[in-house]
């Protein structure tokens, strides 16, 4: 580590209180530094008294999953005694540019508190963007949270982030358009278990639409729309998308290959860029929620999240709906879903380590997340509120008990290049852009390389270091 590292870890240090400002200056001096780089590392890093008047939270989200959010900052301000948040709404992907972000926190405008997808913890922490929450005592406050969130939010055994919320995906489907063509929605009711892909394809089949040009109007299925992603087919098929024992990202595990390859004969079969035309639009960012297909009744089963409840309300009152569980590929199958949600993390160098620490316990923890589950319909990941019946109502208590089955990506230090590689090859297969086998094969020649110098890797939950050791020329 060079002079100027070092200095820098020691104002970290100061900020977050594990040392005071004698000490700073005392190591120091055993540095060498000179004045202007110690007048540097403390811009980056004021003293606990400036970081006492406010805490910077970035949120990209938008509407009401913002007032959501807000709606747990404004009562973690009311009973605050120390520093306030400040939350501010950026634009849509710019919290997740760790370009932008490590420019604006190293130039002292950066925040304190940064809202992360909980499955990239890993790879932010080892690109060295996250501070260690385990020298704040993370590694106590961790175990209060459902193990698979304990998981996401830990790297090689350190804690980088406290979990935030969770959630369950589903199927969803409108009622009456199903009676419209004779089919029995009875069929999809979660009491009877999971219906195969092949009933979802009949019944959507009959339910397609077509102008005298060819256009879809309405669709009975999108299999990629919403939540209807790579991950969702490839566990629902018995899938593996991670070998631990051989530090591996497998996605071209026969499981997957066949998913792949069901979503693409279907879309194929119904004209891949034809569906696109119809239902692309609404998986864009910014798009007018109000104006979604299956909350205009003109799409009758999709794949999303126990959010929908919330959403359903507020854009579809009328429409009489079902959730019952993702398909599966051969009757009798079990069922599966998956689970993901956010975080709160400490930024590399951010003013208020401190305030930070104090504010994201609280917002995280149980109070912020009761909170959060009554205003938005996600699930808490503070074990404890799952107990708390009062919390669901009968539509969220369904995914409430899916919850300890659920299935959840892969927290390995490669984990946001690998949705992107696996996206990628999802966008081509749904277009009939390659077989599949190639595509994912492709995937794991594009991820595994950079996943390499990470090998071995500490195993969340066990401890166990697995995986061979990285070659020495990674």
């Amino acid at each position: 580590m060079g002079t100027n590292d070092t200095l820098h870890d020691l104002a970290r240090k100061m900020r977050s209180g594990r040392i005071d400002r004698r000490q700073f200056f005392k190591g120091a001096a055993a540095l060498g530094a000179s004045a202007t780089a110690i007048s540097s590392a403390l811009r980056v890093a004021p003293t606990r008294a400036q970081d006492d008047g406010e805490v910077l939270f970035w949120c990209d989200f938008t509407a009401q999953d913002f007032a959501n959010v807000k709606a747990v900052a404004d009562a973690y301000n009311a009973q605050a005694t120390g520093a306030k948040v400040n939350l501010v709404q950026i634009p849509p992907g710019e919290e997740t540019d760790v370009t932008k972000l490590m420019t604006a926190v190293r130039s002292g405008t950066g925040p304190d508190i940064y809202f992360l997808d909980r499955f990239t913890v890993a790879q932010r922490a080892a690109d060295g963007v996250l501070e260690d929450l385990s020298a704040l005592g993370g590694d106590d406050v961790i175990k209060n949270y459902i193990p698979f969130a304990q998981s996401e939010a830990t790297f090689n055994g350190k804690v980088y982030a406290l979990p935030f919320d969770t959630d369950a995906r589903a199927l969803y489907y409108n009622k009456g358009m199903i009676q419209s063509v004779g089919a029995d929605p009875a069929e999809l009711d979660p009491a009877n278990g999971p219906v195969t892909w092949d009933k979802v394809a009949e019944i959507a089949n009959q339910l397609n639409v077509q102008d005298g040009s060819g256009n879809y109007t309405q669709m009975g299925f999108i299999p990629w729309i919403n939540q209807g992603w790579h991950y969702t087919y490839g566990f629902s098929w018995g899938g593996n998308f991670f070998d631990w024992a051989a530090c591996s990202v497998t996605p071209d595990d026969q499981p997957i290959v066949d998913a792949f390859t069901w979503v693409q004969d279907y879309c194929v079969a119904l004209d891949a860029a034809k569906m696109n035309a119809f239902g692309g639009p609404a998986d864009l960012p910014g798009f007018d929620p109000a104006q979604h297909p299956f909350h205009l009744g003109q799409l009758a089963m999709q794949i999303t999240g126990d959010w929908e409840i919330k959403q359903m309300e507020q854009y579809a009152p009328s429409i009489d709906y079902g959730i019952t569980y993702i398909a599966v590929p051969n009757a009798g199958d079990t069922p599966s879903t998956w689970a993901g949600g956010w975080s709160l993390t400490i930024p590399m160098g951010a003013k208020n380590t401190e305030g930070a620490w104090t504010a994201i316990q609280w917002m995280a923890g149980e109070n912020g997340g009761r909170i959060y589950t009554q205003q938005s319909a996600h699930l808490p990941t503070w074990a404890s509120l799952l107990n708390e019946g009062d919390l669901f109502d009968e539509r969220h208590k369904f995914f409430a008990e899916m919850l300890p089955s659920a299935k959840s990506r892969p927290p390995i230090p490669v984990g946001a290049k690998y949705w992107d590689e696996l996206t990628v090859a999802w966008q081509k297969n749904n277009l009939g852009d390659g077989e599949p086998a190639d595509l994912l094969g492709n995937v794991k020649d594009r991820v595994q390389g950079d996943l390499q110098r990470f090998c071995p890797l500490t195993e969340p939950n066990t401890g166990t270091v697995t995986g061979p050791t990285a070659s020495p020329t990674s």
